[in-house]
């Protein structure tokens, strides 16, 4: 016999006398409790004894850790009035804090009766329990160890999948390939270290689902951007409890120095399109949710182009998004979250706005205080194209840096202007909200897309092996193959080819902004061409560790320069110099130049393929030297000569990189001559 317990927290709470279980539904007139023993086997359904505005809850005596229940909601079934209650169908429930089995795909899962459309009002009679995952009760998990809380300028972002990162590095043990421990396994923390990363950027870890169309091609989601519960870790990940080797993982790279910042897929669920399964929110309250379209309440908005749109306007759904934020950052200890189609989060029946209350409500929360925040800018609605939008608080994902950077190395025309502004830290996009140039979230490449190896050696996708015709994937990728497609055995294609490789992860590094890496890309790794591996969990979609193997040396020169901005402060810049300010008289904080030294002008930008960017800083004691730092560039195929002669920083330029042989012609005239196609940095004075 249940008691009627309490309507918060939501989920399974442990109580001194049993478990609390709570779940919202406003639209059921009646919600079972169905308990299941260790072999799936129902046991009991129970009626939720009490409903306080629109929460269903009850205590339940004797209930521990570790049961597995469901919900089954009676309700008014009318899809096209956009209710979906059938109680023929288990639930799992939103605030689950573990789950236990998988889907098994079968006609059970819909609500809807096989053969008809889901809008018809004859609900499935087949029960679902049998082929769905059990929440679980939850129990105690590792108390988090404190983040190193590295300071937004000072971080280096490196984003990874934890299981394609792990499941072929020749160090790990079987036991913990594609697991969180194999992330927290000590030579990948040594590994981390040593390149300089201060932060992982974790691909979706929240349960997610495999869809079935992925299933019946012999596939699996290997991206995990399609959420099943938003505050369960990923079962496939872990060996035995996901909760603890999730937190256990947290600490050991905080304990490290390095954050954890977790990509988090609130814009929609695994449920889909009206068509979709019925699995969790659909059964409990549909409109609670989802944006359902106006007029025509049985279909889905779909902003996000995977069937459904989660609704930001629902003051349940919302809550749902705090809690589960709070959860990750409170108990498990996470640094900070990069929210996938961020622009849905803001987005009310009347467009996006950057003050929607739910992104104030992340922004200005006390429990995420201290959390990074990056949106990713855009989604596929209308003005889903929101860049520099988001205000103060947040970083942002930058496209323009990407494309820019791969455009003006490739040697496209009319981007040399351009480049000069994304390596500045796109101040027009960030500056005019107050924002300092970490807000720029600079990459070359992210799992969406090329490696950076593929970036040189494709123009054309190669996708087959994801099952639809190669039409999925990006069509403009800024890429370039030297004239092979594919792999090569001529020699100055593939010197060609590694040379851009080590200016494009130059230029990032060396750009204000907040680099992030895509893990493998300081050793070479190739996804064959693919630019759409979401279901290549394979050795497609494995980071191949032999290629650090093969060309020790780059992935030292990688390392080397992630040090260099690490210790020179004029790489992690707190402001947007606008050479308004002279550190010396005639030597401004920033200025562009010419080969020949002289400031560029704007008639320049149209003409010129090497420039040089020099920031300065005033001295640290009067009539010291300089604190100074000049960043060569020559994307033309001719060696070019550059003079500093103009800026003297009181002390010879030190060369601290270059992707080939730099050399001084002249310590007078301070005349350098860099190679062809090549980046250099230079410093002066004592970073």
């Amino acid at each position: 016999m249940m008691a009627s317990g309490t309507p918060t927290p939501l989920g399974a709470t442990r109580m001194r006398d049993g478990v609390n279980f709570a779940v919202y539904s406003s639209v059921a007139e009646r919600v079972e409790l169905c308990l299941f023993d260790d072999a799936g086997h129902e046991t009991a359904r129970l009626d939720l004894p009490a409903q306080t505005d629109g929460t269903w809850h009850g205590l339940l005596p004797g209930c521990a850790t570790g049961q597995a229940y469901g919900y089954r909601v009676h309700g008014p079934y009318r899809p096209g009035d956009g209710l979906r209650c059938n109680p023929h169908k288990l639930l799992i429930d939103p605030y689950a804090r573990a789950l236990s089995g998988n889907i098994r795909w079968c006609a059970a899962l819909f609500d809807f009766a096989a053969g008809r459309a889901p809008a018809d009002e004859r609900p499935s009679p087949l029960d679902s329990a049998a082929y769905m995952p059990k929440s679980l009760v939850g129990g105690d998990t590792p108390a988090a160890a404190p983040g190193p809380r590295t300071p937004w300028a000072k971080s280096v972002i490196y984003e990874l999948n934890v299981r394609g990162f792990t499941m072929r590095h020749p160090a790990l043990p079987a036991a913990e390939r594609g697991r969180f421990r194999g992330l927290a396994n000590g030579a990948i923390i040594d590994y981390l270290k040593a390149l300089g990363i201060t932060a992982v950027e974790l691909l979706p870890v929240q349960a997610f689902i495999d869809e079935q169309f992925l299933t019946d091609r012999g596939l699996r989601n290997f991206w995990g951007y399609n959420t099943l519960n938003f505050f369960t870790p990923a079962g496939r990940l872990a060996r035995e409890d996901a909760r603890a080797e999730f937190a256990e993982m947290v600490n050991t790279l905080h304990d490290a120095g390095i954050e954890v910042i977790l990509d988090v897929v609130y814009n929609h669920t695994a449920e889909g399109g009206a068509a979709g399964p019925t699995l969790s929110f659909r059964g409990l309250d549909n409109a609670a949710y989802y944006r359902l379209v106006p007029g025509d309440r049985g279909e889905y908005i779909n902003d996000t182009g995977c069937g459904n749109t989660t609704d930001a306007d629902s003051p349940q759904f919302a809550q749902l998004v705090i809690d589960s934020l709070r959860y990750w950052a409170g108990e498990l200890g996470v640094d900070g979250f990069r929210f996938d189609l961020a622009p849905v989060l803001g987005r009310s029946a009347d467009g996006f706005n950057p003050r929607h209350t739910l992104l104030q409500r992340i922004r200005n929360d006390e429990r995420l205080q201290g959390c990074k925040l990056i949106a990713e800018p855009w989604d596929v609605g209308p003005g889903g194209y929101q860049l520099g939008h988001f205000g103060a608080g947040w970083a942002e994902w930058n496209d323009r840096y990407r494309d820019t950077l791969r455009g003006w190395w490739r040697g496209d025309r009319d981007t040399a202007a351009d480049l000069a502004r994304r390596m500045h830290g796109s101040a027009e996009l960030f500056e005019p909200s107050g924002r300092a140039p970490c807000a720029s979230i600079n990459f070359i490449t992210s799992h969406d897309g090329y490696t950076l190896h593929d970036l040189v050696m494709y123009r054309q996708r190669h996708n087959e092996a994801n099952g639809e015709q190669n039409t999925d994937g990006h069509l403009h990728n800024y890429s370039c193959n030297f004239g092979v497609e594919g792999p090569s055995d001529d020699a100055a294609v593939n010197a060609a080819r590694r040379r851009r490789r080590l200016n494009l992860l130059a230029s990032l590094v060396l750009s204000q902004g907040t680099p992030m890496l895509l893990a493998g890309d300081e050793f070479g790794n190739s996804q064959a061409g693919n630019n759409n591996a979401y279901a290549q969990d394979n050795a497609t979609g494995w980071l191949d560790w032999r290629g650090l193997e093969n060309d020790p040396p780059f992935h030292g020169e990688i390392a080397r320069l992630v040090q260099l901005r690490r210790r020179h402060p004029l790489l992690t810049l707190g402001h947007y110099p606008h050479a308004n300010h002279e550190v010396r008289p005639g030597w401004p904080d920033i200025v562009w130049l010419t080969p020949s030294g002289s400031p560029m002008d704007d008639d320049d930008w149209e003409h010129y393929r090497a420039f040089a960017m020099l920031l300065a800083a005033a001295p640290a004691v009067a009539d010291g030297p300089l604190t100074a730092l000049a960043i060569l560039l020559n994307g033309s195929d001719v060696a070019i000569d550059f003079s500093l002669q103009r800026y003297d920083p009181g002390v010879p330029w030190q060369n601290e990189f270059c992707s080939a042989e730099l050399q001084l012609l002249d310590a007078g005239t301070r005349t350098w001559r860099l190679p062809a196609q090549s980046i250099a940095a230079l410093s002066g004075g004592n970073p």
